[in-house]
């Protein structure tokens, strides 16, 4: 990759992610780190606010914007498939936010792009087999939740259990199996992880309190047996 695509490339990485270092950079563009540095030197020339933060890596000053970036056909067309797929889901509020997420994306493709994009989602089916109905809206206050480290009380049901229970969890981790969404969470009733289905909480509220990051790691925490096993049965209870 001659260099400006690989600074175009670049900026819209600092633009879709927190922070980049520069061995990533070096790794994902085949090129020395000395180039990268060159390359961040260059972006700074050229009156973009790359900041470095010493020991992490390269950022963009808040607030920083640049001009809409340019989709081809097939990105554009992974992006509808992703709306039929996400169109799946049980969580009402993660599926408003995606859609109103894709109107603004769409209004940046190209008329050429745009109706190509349009026929394919009408030429697109997901056919779906489950057999439960049972929906949500709670997943993207939850993951706001998540990614913001505030305490989450909750009144939870299990399956086949008509009593409700109420908990005040500490929500780290969100994953998807067999279209339900489940929360891994730190329960203070049981003072352990516990794996729960959010289309079973009855009620949620988000508190303005926050927790200490317990620093939990789903791959790590899923070499646990037993963790495992309570996992899989909360996903299908």
């Amino acid at each position: 990759m001659s260099q400006l695509p690989r600074l175009i490339a670049i900026l819209t990485l600092l633009k879709s992610r927190r922070i980049l270092t520069a061995t990533e950079l070096s790794e994902k563009y085949a090129v020395s780190i000395r180039t990268v540095y060159r390359d961040i030197q260059k972006l700074i020339e050229a009156g973009v606010p790359v900041i470095t933060l010493e020991g992490r890596g390269y950022t963009l000053m808040d607030g920083y914007t640049v001009a809409p970036v340019q989709f081809t056909e097939k990105q554009a067309n992974a992006l509808i498939t992703a709306h039929h797929l996400v169109t799946r889901t049980n969580d009402s509020s993660f599926l408003a936010d995606f859609e109103e997420a894709l109107t603004k994306i769409k209004s940046v493709f190209r008329s050429s792009i745009l109706q190509k994009s349009e026929l394919l989602h009408d030429k697109m089916h997901v056919f779906d087999t489950r057999i439960e109905s049972i929906s949500s809206n709670a997943l993207s206050e939850i993951q706001l939740a998540i990614t913001n480290f505030n305490y989450v009380e909750i009144n939870y049901r299990k399956a086949d259990d008509p009593n409700i229970s109420f908990r005040k969890i500490e929500p780290c981790a969100i994953y998807s199996t067999e279209n339900k969404w489940i929360l891994i969470a730190w329960c203070h009733l049981r003072k352990d992880y516990r794996a729960f289905r959010i289309d079973r909480i009855q009620h949620f509220k988000i508190l303005p309190e926050q927790f200490e990051d317990r620093k939990f790691s789903m791959e790590r925490h899923f070499k646990d047996d037993a963790y495992g096993k309570e996992a899989d049965n909360a996903s299908i209870t």
